[in-house]
């Protein structure tokens, strides 16, 4: 994936998988957790995760899983609160892993 520093990428991977790899500069919020996430007040957000809550027309909000699956179904529940431009990166952390050599 191309350096984009609008770009918030959201790993919804458990913290095992987390923990072996992940995508520099992602950031950590397990699928089950996102609709609540992502509800959260601006200031709320930026204290737990420590990026700046992305406003609803973000241009840049791409959440990944492993293979596609948990990133598809943390895509919709970003889309249903709102968030028009949300994207599932369908190759996951496996393609990545395979491209960027992690």
């Amino acid at each position: 994936m191309a350096k984009n520093e609008k770009l918030l990428l959201v790993d919804v991977r458990t913290k095992e998988e987390v923990d072996k790899g992940r995508i520099p500069g992602s950031i950590h919020i397990h699928v089950d957790s996102v609709e609540a996430a992502f509800a959260l007040e601006p200031e709320e957000f930026k204290d737990k995760f420590g990026v700046t809550k992305p406003p609803l027309d973000a241009p840049e909000l791409v959440f990944h899983c492993q293979m596609g699956m948990r990133g598809r179904k943390a895509t919709g529940k970003a889309q249903e609160l709102g968030y028009v431009n949300a994207s599932n990166y369908k190759g996951g952390y496996k393609e990545w892993s395979a491209k960027e050599g992690n």
